[in-house]
């Protein structure tokens, strides 16, 4: 029984002209004290269908009782020699499950999935092959207020599905109850019967024909990775070097002339925005927008259809392969950004697409009232991943991308709501126990957002070993710095240096700390130092949307400005943003097209704009500006990859390692002195870090001491030249400049050499890079 038991009544359906059809309604007040109604409920009514959600009499096709795992469409031979496909479906609770075969024409077929095994509904359909489109339907109760919201009308999409056909358009149909009731605070109570097969994308049967045998994966170390976070369809939209019908594909990015600019950048990852199968918000749509970012995601299993040239009907997974191998062949590994934290489902009064329909109890959290959702996302649902059915569902979707898609590693977005218990995230969550000990998944790159949006969800620091994280107190420190925001540089000297405080225990590397200056949510690089404040117009929020706490400064004038000096000012902040990132320890994770200027025009929240606002506009690189900012950068890169005291495996000790007192880490005022416990304290705009080559801890392959170069870093925030003395010995007797941001051209600034004890002048706003010799 449930604790509002069921007060039902059928609403008449009007005729053809927009009336509303039959519904069944929930009363929110629980037992009525009226008399009942004359009607007897009509959940599952026999006779013929009339609204599509009854079931048929009988099955139309023959189906074998197969096997209940693995779950999802799986193309095989049968006992008999005759080709088709397994279907399962885990739908705890339920009290049928129809299988839903469509043919070419949209017209269906019911199939009654009679055997039950461990609550999974599974059945052999002997003749169905790959490229056929499919869906389910489950019966249940309808009772709002316990969590339980069957609705059969409701064509759902399986969780497991591995390709995607047809768009999310969000319909009234789509809704398991009536999206327009005039009561909206009990609209979600009123199911609507109509069917939403019509309006809804279907699973596509995919074929298994591929063992990688021929692939080779780059499995690049982590503290010689360099992330590069790209947009699919963004990068490759505009990109003059890509043929027409490739642009905005998996296959454009496996294009040459997409891979040649990586390889000349020389980052070793990409981690692509979204790919899983994802859905528009409605309240985009009624905007004319559309989800760009692709955080809402709805298929697991599934290469976003939106981004194939080649097909949808099961194309799309051997296109998303093939982009794998050619990024592997180019020594390019494959990151993901997953959303595993929530659905495109939303809250009670969004739509009914999969996980709702199929057992809405068992994969979201929901709150002590269960007609709501708990919602640690600010999304709407939570995936309630203590639930050992969500746990499984993320699991096999994880191991499914690195087995069968050939992708090295995942950026968990919102991690920290993953790694909640019953209520508090929980470093010894089901979650994160299981990834440590899967043989798959351990192995790869594991990177945390960590934070989620509920109470005590900032994890930055927190997460076990195996994972990195994204480091915003790096992000901030670092813009801090080059605003002249810091009040001293405590906080700075911890972010350069591999940020020891949050990630030197329980076996943690300086990799640990994913190094970033901007991000796909914020400003991009260029807008960073050109707006101080957001300008989001173009999103129809009324500019709400956004955080306002972008750390940013814009040299005096918000905008585009072709002021006196301006220009020329902003290139050279950028500079000194790339050039930190590329020198801190940790591993450093640019933003697609931040390495020439790309801009967003100030709009710091783009996730729905699928324009020009949002894509890499390549022909920045035609001006000698942009030009020469790519060419530092690959520099840079190149120089991080060349020098091992640039990327280090272990934490500096900050100790003398040898009778000369020379440490592995050192920092000096603007005087040449070491910095002391007073001067870590006091306001500060110039910071020396010296990088010892000699006392690099372990060993390379072959056993032998790993020496290197030791290094110099001037940093330089204030806005008129400094002076610096150059350390003497023991940590120098030369120096040679290697890279100065002050400068537009590098070219002029290598070969430079100055003696240890020399007073030189740092420019206004510039890094130096000094190499001992």
């Amino acid at each position: 029984m449930s604790s509002a038991p069921e007060q039902e009544a059928v609403h008449e359906g009007h005729a053809a002209g927009g009336g509303l059809p039959a519904q069944t309604v929930v009363d929110p007040a629980g037992p009525s004290t009226a008399a009942p109604p004359a009607t007897e409920p009509a959940a599952e009514p026999s006779g013929p269908a009339l609204n599509g959600a009854r079931r048929p009499a009988a099955p139309p096709v023959s189906v074998w009782p197969g096997a209940p795992t693995p779950l999802g469409a799986r193309f095989r031979v049968g006992p008999d020699g005759t080709t088709g496909t397994n279907f399962a479906l885990w739908a705890g609770g339920a009290e049928a499950v129809d299988l839903c075969l469509f043919d070419e024409a949209g017209a269906e077929t019911r199939v009654p999935l009679t055997e039950l095994t461990h609550e999974i509904w599974h059945g052999f359909v002997p003749g169905v092959h790959p490229g056929r489109r499919y869906g389910f339907r489950v019966h249940g109760r309808w009772d709002p207020w316990t969590g339980a919201r069957w609705n059969p009308a409701k064509l759902l999409l399986d969780p497991y599905a591995r390709a995607v056909d047809g768009d999310f358009t969000l319909p009234p149909e789509v809704y398991g109850h009536v999206r327009d009731w005039p009561q909206q605070q009990v609209a979600d109570t009123v199911r609507d019967d109509r069917d939403s097969a019509p309006f809804v994308p279907k699973g596509v049967v995919v074929q298994d024909d591929d063992d990688w045998s021929d692939d080779h994966r780059p499995k690049t170390p982590w503290a010689d990775s360099v992330i590069y976070e790209l947009h699919v369809r963004g990068f490759t939209r505009l990109h003059p070097g890509i043929p027409e019908e490739l642009r905005g594909t998996y296959a454009g990015l496996a294009h040459p002339a997409a891979i040649e600019h990586l390889v000349n950048l020389g980052v070793t990852a990409v981690e692509l925005l979204p790919v899983h199968q994802f859905a528009h918000e409605d309240h985009l749509l009624r905007r004319g927008l559309k989800n760009y970012w692709g955080y809402n995601s709805i298929g697991y299993f599934a290469p976003h259809a939106g981004y194939a040239a080649s097909g949808t009907t099961g194309q799309q997974v051997g296109e998303f392969k093939r982009m794998v191998r050619a990024l592997h062949a180019a020594g390019i590994e494959v990151v993901l950004d997953v959303v595993y934290n929530h659905t495109a489902e939303a809250g009670e009064l969004g739509p009914m697409l999969s996980l709702r329909g199929i057992d809405n109890r068992g994969y979201y959290r929901l709150q002590s009232d269960a007609r709501r959702y708990a919602d640690y996302t600010g999304c709407g649902n939570t995936l309630h991943v203590v639930q050992p059915q969500v746990l499984r569902l993320i699991t096999d979707s994880l191991r499914y991308w690195v087995t069968e898609m050939g992708v090295d590693g995942f950026r968990f977005d919102l991690a920290a709501a993953l790694a909640r218990s019953m209520h508090d995230v929980d470093m010894l969550s089901p979650f994160l126990a299981v990834i440590a000990q899967d043989p798959v998944l351990r192995r790869v790159k594991l990177i945390a957002e960590p934070w989620d949006v509920g109470s005590g969800g900032y994890q930055v620091g927190a997460f076990p070993p195996l994972w990195t994280e994204w480091n915003d107190r790096y992000r901030n420190a670092v813009r801090d710095f080059w605003r002249g925001a810091l009040p001293d540089v405590r906080d700075l000297g911890y972010r350069l240096s591999g940020s020891s405080d949050l990630y030197a225990w329980g076996g943690r590397r300086p990799y640990a700390s994913v190094n970033f200056v901007t991000a796909h949510d914020g400003f991009t690089l260029r807008d960073l130092v050109s707006y101080e404040r957001k300008h989001n117009e173009a999103n129809g929020e009324g500019n709400r949307d956004g955080t306002d706490d972008n750390r940013a400064w814009n040299g005096g004038a918000e905008g585009e400005s072709e002021d006196e000096g301006l220009p020329a000012l902003r290139r050279r902040q950028l500079r000194n943003l790339l050039t930190t990132l590329l020198l801190s320890t940790g591993v450093p994770m640019l933003v697609a097209g931040d390495e020439f200027g790309r801009t967003q025009r100030g709009n710091n929240n783009a996730y729905c704009q699928d324009n020009e606002i949002s894509w890499v506009d390549w022909s920045l690189l035609d001006d000698p500006g942009w030009r020469a900012l790519f060419e530092l950068t690959s520099r840079l890169i190149a120089l991080r990859h060349e020098h091992p005291v640039l990327r280090r495996r272990a934490f500096f000790s900050g100790r003398a390692h040898s009778a000369d007192g020379l440490r592995d880490l050192a920092w000096f005022t603007e005087r040449g002195t070491e910095m002391t416990e007073r001067d870590w304290y006091a306001p500060a705009a110039t910071l020396g870090m010296y990088l010892s080559g000699r006392d690099i801890p372990g060993r390379d392959a072959f056993g032998a001491p790993v020496v290197d170069d030791s290094f110099l870093a001037v940093l330089h925030a204030g806005d008129r030249p400094a002076s610096f003395e150059l350390p003497g010995m023991p940590w120098a007797a030369r120096y040679e400049v290697v890279v100065d941001t002050s400068r537009e051209e590098q070219s002029e600034a290598p070969g430079v050499v100055h003696a240890a004890g020399t007073a030189i002048t740092v420019p206004a706003r510039s890094v130096l890079l000094l190499k001992v010799c």
